[in-house]
């Protein structure tokens, strides 16, 4: 679903008008930038984007009928629209290989003095 129309069901429910909304939706749909399919939810529709949308926008908001909208009510009733419930980071990441570059760069097993590195 487009942010617009969140925004339009979130104006049926709260009153107010889109524009009251859109940064939450236009926030949780960003990554349709960087990932053009349905796999783009995987990385805001969730319970750590709904979290991250609050700290992001803050945890409320005066609408313009001056009405006082909590964001995670708004984020949340977005995720369940396109997903029928709130998914967790961990019901994506079950079954994701554990890729060898998670774990970083190889580490020199040599130890490197303190003095050595102000030397050069």
């Amino acid at each position: 679903m487009k942010p617009l129309i969140h925004a339009k069901l979130s104006v049926k429910k709260y009153g107010g008008e889109i524009d009251d909304y859109m940064p939450i939706h236009d926030f949780l749909d960003s990554s349709k930038a960087h990932v053009p399919d349905m796999r783009h939810r995987a990385l805001l529709h969730n319970s750590f984007g709904i979290y991250l949308a609050e700290m992001t926008l803050g945890d409320r908001f005066t609408n313009s009928e001056g009405r006082l909208v909590v964001t995670r009510d708004i984020a949340e009733e977005h995720i369940i629209q396109d997903m029928d419930r709130i998914p967790t980071v961990q019901d994506y990441l079950e079954g994701m290989p554990l890729y060898p570059w998670l774990g970083g760069a190889k580490r020199n097993t040599r130890t490197i003095r303190f003095e050595e590195i102000l030397e050069d």
